[in-house]
């Protein structure tokens, strides 16, 4: 229940603080207390916090013009469009507000492909360990019994397997005609920083090809320059026919858009799809000003460079618990997670009284999002808070275990 009023929604379980002023990688709290930001957000925050570029360019467009809808022309979705299609490689986009939207639009564009085929009840592949969002579609996509919990009946149409099993893809694919997409994060987040092989990625990109499938890769998370390419599937060398974004976009504006290529690019068509704030000119503005600011200030490289530094410095700091109490580091740059063998949810609490914000997903795995602009004294910084906290952690489990 929130500290701040009895009438909001108990929908999170908050951590008991309340920030009132940013700047780059460091938050204030209302008792001006500060904190190093190792979440941005949920990979939201790319360029950090008051970044100069992102807010001159939001005062402005807040000046000029908010909001219009989309039954009028909007000319910043045309140039952000452009040069969505031009950094990955697709031919157009259908901007909307979040990640969940994204992911549902690319839902219903199976769906539509499928039909398309002659495929009365066309059905998705998606994976152990992924997360898609909360709506129903998504959440019937996403792999927690926990948050589908209370709300079946689910969506049909999906068939789970394993990620980085091609041979399971293929064996489906064979067996069931009616499969019209494969559904995929590069780099499952909230299932715990875990990534789908390059070669998975590549095989994938064989078999959708070969059977008239849309590789639907969701970058919601892992997109836009947090593993150090501009979308983390581009490590393999490969361009999906659909790909949802969102978070990181727009810096903190809510955003989300979906890229399509080829057949995928004209399934919808006018009525098949909508939305009232998506691609609003605020929007807008704030997905060019941070793609702007990437290229700008050469965050790719940054985020590759900081990211090596950090799973650097974790692995030479924990180095006496690798396997045994931590089982994994794994990553890309700067989206890290550390794997310990025991639930941890308790670290999130002790960094923040350290003044680190973190995160710790699927009950062991400490999740690393700091924002891409963060500096090489500031990940030194994030390691002397957390490596600390982590070994007293394992040491404290170790020592009651043995009592």
């Amino acid at each position: 229940m929130s500290t701040l009023s009895s009438h909001l929604m108990p929908t999170y379980a908050r951590q008991p603080v309340a920030f009132v002023r940013g700047q780059a990688s460091t938050l204030w709290d209302v008792e001006g207390r500060a904190y190093l930001d190792g979440l941005s957000g949920i990979a939201v925050n790319t360029l950090g916090h008051n970044h100069p570029a992102l807010v001159a360019a939001l005062r402005e467009q807040v000046g000029q013009l908010i909001h219009t809808s989309n039954l009028y022309e909007v000319p910043l979705q045309a140039e952000l469009a452009d040069r969505l299609a031009a950094l990955s490689g697709m031919d157009n986009v259908f901007f909307c507000n979040s990640g969940l939207e994204a992911n549902e639009a690319a839902l219903k564009m199976a769906r539509k492909h499928g039909h398309e085929k002659g495929i009365a009840a066309p059905k998705t592949i998606v994976f152990e360990g992924a997360f898609h969002g909360r709506s129903i579609a998504t959440l019937s996509a996403t792999a927690s019994a926990k948050v589908q919990k209370g709300f079946e009946p689910l969506v049909e149409g999906f068939v789970r397997l394993p990620i980085n099993d091609l041979a399971a893809v293929e064996a489906a694919v064979r067996a069931d005609p009616s499969i019209a997409a494969v559904f995929i994060e590069s780099i499952q987040g909230e299932g715990g920083i875990r990534p789908a092989t390059l070669d998975f990625l590549r095989g994938l990109r064989s078999v959708c090809t070969e059977h008239d499938i849309l590789l639907m890769i969701d970058e919601v998370q892992c997109g836009i320059g947090r593993t150090g390419k501009w979308f983390a599937h581009q490590w393999a060398e490969i361009v999906p026919d659909v790909m949802p974004l969102a978070k990181g976009l727009g810096s903190g504006v809510p955003i989300g858009a979906v890229v399509a290529k080829g057949k995928a690019a004209s399934l919808f068509g006018p009525g098949n799809h909508g939305t009232t704030f998506g691609g609003n000119p605020l929007a807008m503005r704030a997905g060019l000003a941070t793609l702007a600011a990437i290229e700008n200030e050469a965050l790719l490289d940054n985020a590759t460079q900081r990211g090596d530094q950090l799973v650097d410095g974790l692995r030479k700091g924990l180095a006496s618990h690798m396997g045994s109490g931590v089982r994994e580091i794994r990553g890309k740059g700067l989206m890290i997670g550390v794997e310990l063998h025991r639930p941890c949810a308790g670290l999130v609490a002790e960094s923040l009284r350290m003044g680190l914000l973190i995160n710790v997903t699927q009950d062991s795995v400490i999740r690393l999002l700091p924002p891409l602009i963060i500096q090489s004294q500031e990940i030194e910084q994030l390691l002397e808070i957390l490596v600390p906290l982590v070994r007293g952690f394992l040491e404290q489990s170790d020592t009651a275990q043995a009592a």
